[in-house]
């Protein structure tokens, strides 16, 4: 469930996890490399909330690696089998 702070939308570890398609050990690993400490948000309970904007370029960053990671004609075969 998302959490709107002063107008701007969190979200929580675990459905951050889900909508980027990560582990939670992957969140973590890029939240530090990011240096998001001195601009984080925690719930009541002390649980993380990250900015949507931030899940969004994890989302593309993801996005990124697979583009990266598949091959021309792996891309051309799918394309011919359309959606699934």
């Amino acid at each position: 469930m998302r959490v709107v702070v002063n107008g701007e939308t969190y979200y929580r570890t675990a459905e951050a996890c889900r909508t980027i398609g990560v582990s939670r050990n992957t969140l973590f690993r890029w939240l530090k490399e990011d240096d998001l400490d001195d601009a984080e948000y925690r719930d009541w309970r002390g649980w993380r909330l990250i900015p949507e904007a931030q899940v969004k370029r994890m989302q593309l960053k993801t996005s990124q690696m697979l583009v990266k990671r598949r091959k021309p004609d792996q891309a051309e075969e799918l394309r011919k089998q359309g959606p699934a």
